[in-house]
């Protein structure tokens, strides 16, 4: 019996049901259900991290993108908020698409 012990997509048990497998899962509290999520972010950039194609790498992003919905629900708010925050930063700061890299700044 493989042993995953990790945070799954909603329909995953149906779809191992379909296969006619075996399986056991439970339902997290809040407070574990925000420290898996907070697993599966770290297990998803990794595997973007680790992506070898275009397509790989833009598949690993879905899949964050999708952590980053649901942290923002358990954080009373939603990916709607998390994008105006995102813009208002991008508008006072800019955004990554030049590709400057600070090497130093001179102390008074």
């Amino acid at each position: 019996m493989a042993v995953y012990n990790k945070l799954v997509r909603d329909k995953i048990p149906e779809i191992i049901e379909n296969t006619g497998k075996q399986f056991r899962t439970k339902i997290l509290s809040e407070a574990e259900y925000i420290k898996e999520l907070r697993n599966k972010l770290t297990e998803e950039i990794t595997e973007y991290l680790e992506a070898d194609t275009d397509e790989h790498a833009l598949e690993e992003l879905s899949d964050v993108l999708e952590i980053i919905h649901s942290l923002a629900f358990v954080h009373g708010s939603n990916f709607e908020k998390i994008e105006d925050i995102r813009n208002e930063k991008y508008i006072k700061r800019g955004g990554f698409q030049e590709k400057i890299f600070l090497i130093d700044v001179e102390e008074e």
